[in-house]
């Protein structure tokens, strides 16, 4: 057992010397230091991932840093490659005058969604449904931290009437009793029963055939969503995880 920690523990110290080796070996055919076409990048990385796409490569706020727009797993994220294209680095660029992530800003934006795509007819609606201002909520009938966010949605709607939330069934498959509990919601489509589910109440089995369960759990995929609660503000910003009522009004605005 030892013996296997202490190989893990090796290769876990070896993988960023790897990975620059990786990126060294490769660019040593390379010349113009100050030019990274997207087609280089990914010979680049592509031995690091071979599933990597190159969406986009721009000079990054750090001298001497390109800034690689990837996508990987479904999902879009950014890696940073130095001017003597031997290094990769993974990791965050904070902005101390501005104090701002500028990386989580870029990835942010690189993986809005076009909400206009996004079908509510099976969604549970909390607020006016024409509001000016919807909020799509993905979100576990099983889910600890989708029950803390569902009493922080109850508050943003009583403080601005100009918000609702249209909230999707996503369960996932660490919950083995949420697939049923959210076909039921959805037949019911009742706000009722999902505040029932997270106050662990026991719910009826589904009374209908409905598909939109499924389609949401192959739309999550699509949009590169992997875990709930999550929310898609009405710019089509994704915003996994919980957040508190003031911090999801200061995300619309106003």
């Amino acid at each position: 057992m030892k013996k296997v920690l202490l190989f893990a523990v090796l290769i876990f110290l070896l993988l960023p010397v790897l990975c620059s080796l990786g990126l060294e070996e490769k660019s040593k055919n390379t010349s113009d230091s100050s030019i990274l076409s997207s087609d280089e990048a990914l010979s680049l990385l592509s031995n690091l991932d071979p599933n990597i796409k190159v969406i986009e490569v721009r000079k990054s706020p750090v001298e001497n840093l390109w800034e690689v727009d990837i996508q990987t797993g479904g999902r879009k994220t950014i890696v940073y490659i130095d001017s003597s294209k031997k290094y990769m680095i993974l990791g965050a660029i904070n902005s101390i005058q501005e104090k701002k992530n500028l990386t989580q800003e870029r990835i942010t934006e690189l993986n809005k969604v076009d909400v206009s795509k996004i079908p509510l007819g099976d969604a549970i609606v909390m607020g006016d449904e024409k509001a000016k201002y919807r909020v799509i909520v993905f979100t576990d009938p099983d889910c600890p931290y989708c029950a803390r966010l569902h009493q922080e949605l109850k508050k943003v709607i009583e403080q601005r009437k100009d918000i609702a939330f249209f909230i999707k069934m996503f369960p996932l498959k660490i919950h083995p009793s949420a697939y049923d509990k959210a076909k039921t919601i959805v037949c019911e489509k009742s706000l009722t029963l999902l505040d029932d589910a997270f106050d662990k109440k026991e719910l009826p089995k589904p009374k209908c055939e409905s598909t939109a369960v499924d389609d949401n759990i192959k739309l999550s995929e699509e949009l590169g969503i992997t875990g709930t609660p999550a929310l898609i503000l009405p710019d089509g910003r994704v915003m996994p995880g919980y957040k508190k009522a003031d911090a999801i009004i200061g995300l619309i605005g106003s």
